[in-house]
């Protein structure tokens, strides 16, 4: 059975990416070595629309230590206050 998330108010639901294990010269980076992500892709937004300025899909940079932990299906989420995300992040 599979569960869904649905924030409230001006929170927003974020999938944090992995980060990478591998630097770009070839160093394996241990998992006991690995900094907290700080970022990760909008899933789902709640309904205050004067607060909330980013879409689902949308990738988005976050503050190390913030927002509530949660695990569904073997995935990391966090649930954000809208306020505390720091940026939107585009590809060029």
């Amino acid at each position: 059975m599979s569960e869904t998330v649905q924030p409230l108010g001006s929170r927003v639901l974020v999938e944090v990416l992995d980060q990478e294990s591998v630097t770009a010269s070839g160093l394996v980076i241990p998992d006991t070595a690995k900094a907290k992500q700080q970022r990760g892709v909008v899933v789902a937004v709640g309904d205050d629309q004067d607060l909330i300025k980013v879409k689902p899909g949308e990738t988005v940079l976050f503050p190390q230590y913030t927002g509530t932990e949660l695990s569904l299906d073997g995935r990391d989420y966090l649930v954000i206050d809208a306020t505390e995300l720091l940026a939107v992040i585009a590809r060029s």
